[in-house]
């Protein structure tokens, strides 16, 4: 079965107004085995929207309509898919009246215009919009299904999984076949290519099991997808691709599905029974904050101090200024000394130290911006690796967070490997 999403409001073509809804039925469509092929976006014009219709209609079993619903003269999708499949719209009083009366409740002056908002396709299934004055609508027509959901996200979520998706799947029991579950491999310390070259033949034999490759911020994403009758069945569907993906991936696999960066290094310090404390210049605490946000972070988390002038680098942290004048404070030997002090003055098992210059000043032809060199201090050595990221200040000090994570994960995994 395929569907497209048709996703009306001139506010969407100006970029005024962010589409989330597509995000949420397009999940929610798979999930109940729909392929999406197309998404279809189109202003508050009633001939444009006719077109829209007639060529979704041509290539789609099912039509999903958003927004349009409201009671003015631009809110025109009931009325134009009406037309469209030449049936007519008739008010339905007892919507009529429940529409007067929440008007009466809410303190709201009723106008004659919003008796549209009660009016449906007669023999159509009427969406009951819990939190908004429009309620939806579902029919079939032939072959093809059509349903209108309001265009604001809250109201539109309700409707469809309280009301929409219980239609559907009595509407279409017998087309919908499998549902489409995923599950999702995450990397770091890779690079979206360098990836790809690593499962280039599972990527290009492909065909019941589907993946594709994803780059994020600090991380690169691998979504395994396939139908299956439940979750167990798909489990033993993708059992042995993930087995082999695992096998080529040791160094660079961190979590999967909804766990994050931050969660797996958490948890890999807690199943260690390791302390962690953090000196931190150009990223200015933001190592520490993303730290802070898994809950229980002080089990494993002690502390961290933000020298970001040299001055607090030597009568704080207790870096050498003797250092700080012979390498600079942007430096390896610096860095190291960072990581090592912070660890020292907390008694934490691990340090990290992150100098660097985030721009968009301050850079020099021998320290351009976005040098960084991030430092882990242990109870054996000292690591200090030297990075010359690109973007801007926001972007840099992002990078050498994630570089940051994956110093202490690379360590954190070498001890679990031992």
């Amino acid at each position: 079965m395929q569907a497209e999403l048709i996703s009306v409001g001139t506010e969407l073509l100006l970029g005024q107004t962010l589409n989330t809804n597509v995000k949420f039925l397009s999940e929610q469509l798979a999930f109940l085995g729909i392929n999406i092929y197309f998404h279809t976006t189109v202003g508050d014009n009633r001939e444009r929207l006719r077109q829209a219709l007639n060529i979704a209609t041509g290539r789609a079993d099912l039509i999903v309509l958003t927004g349009g619903l409201g009671p003015t003269e631009d809110d025109l999708t009931k009325e134009t898919l009406a037309e469209f499949l030449q049936l007519p719209l008739e008010i339905v009083p007892a919507e009529l009246e429940q529409l007067k009366t929440l008007f009466k409740k809410s303190d709201f002056k009723w106008t004659d215009n919003n008796a549209k908002q009660a009016a449906f396709i007669p023999s159509s299934c009427i969406l009951k919009n819990e939190i908004g004055s429009a309620a939806g609508m579902a029919l079939k027509k032939g072959k093809h299904g059509y349903i209108i959901l309001p265009g604001p996200p809250r109201e539109m979520t309700r409707m469809f999984l309280h009301y929409a998706q219980p239609w559907l799947k009595e509407k279409f029991q017998n087309e919908l076949q499998g549902v489409l579950y995923s599950r999702v491999l995450k990397f770091m310390g890779i690079t979206e290519s360098g990836l790809e070259v690593l499962l280039e033949d599972l990527l290009q034999q492909q065909k019941e099991i589907t993946l594709a490759l994803y780059a994020k911020m600090g991380e690169i994403q691998l979504r395994i997808t396939t139908r299956a009758k439940n979750e167990e069945d798909f489990a033993q569907k993708i059992a042995a691709v993930v087995k082999e993906i695992k096998g080529r991936t040791p160094r660079y696999l961190f979590a999967e599905d909804q766990v994050t960066l931050t969660e797996a290094v958490a948890q890999l310090l807690l199943k260690n029974k390791l302390t962690l404390s953090t000196a931190e210049s150009c990223t200015g605490g933001m190592l520490a904050e993303c730290l802070t946000t898994v809950s229980g972070s002080s089990e494993f988390y002690l502390g961290s101090i933000i020298s970001y002038a040299n001055s607090v680098k030597t009568q704080v942290l207790g870096v050498s200024s003797e250092l700080l004048e012979e390498h600079g404070a942007v430096s390896q030997e610096v860095g190291s000394a960072m990581a090592q002090r912070i660890r020292a003055l907390t008694g934490s098992d691990l340090g990290v130290g992150i100098t660097g210059i985030a721009g968009p000043g301050g850079g020099t032809p021998e320290k351009p911006v976005g040098l960084v060199y991030i430092a882990l201090a242990t109870p054996d050595t000292t690591i200090c690796n030297k990075y010359h990221f690109i973007g801007d200040r926001e972007i840099i000090r992002r990078r050498s967070v994630f570089r940051a994570y994956y110093l202490i994960w690379e360590y954190l995994k070498n001890i679990l490997d031992e």
